[in-house]
């Protein structure tokens, strides 16, 4: 079992960079692929990508594909979102999830979660 808390979030102006942490605890954090999503108010939690448990793959949805980057280190127990050129519809909140030995690109696909951070994006 893992728990997850993200931290990071606050309000940014459209064209600048925030930077989201996902903190684990538990053992074996390493054998766990981490997805980020968010959401918006009446709206479906989205997606934004994920990072397999080596750290050796990475994959994004088309909307964040070349402003998001997403890392971890294992040793830390850490994963983090780098996000650059925000826009205002990046406005949301933002959730890290885990799964032991998996985790895709859909909610279900996650067995634990974080409570969320707020992120605010100003046009």
């Amino acid at each position: 079992q893992v728990h997850l808390e993200e931290s990071g979030g606050g309000l940014a102006q459209a064209g600048g960079s925030l930077r989201l942490s996902c903190a684990a605890s538990g053992r074996l954090f390493n054998n766990y692929g981490v997805g980020w999503f968010r959401q918006t108010p009446g709206k479906q939690r989205e997606f934004v990508g994920r990072i397999t448990a080596s750290g050796d793959s990475t994959v994004y949805a088309d909307s964040v594909k070349g402003r998001f980057t997403i890392s971890r280190d294992n040793a830390e127990k850490m994963v983090y979102l780098e996000m650059n050129n925000l826009k205002p519809e990046d406005t949301a909140v933002y959730y890290c999830a885990a799964r032991l030995y998996g985790g895709g690109t859909t909610r279900g696909s996650y067995d634990y979660w974080g409570q969320g951070t707020q992120v605010t994006i100003s046009s």
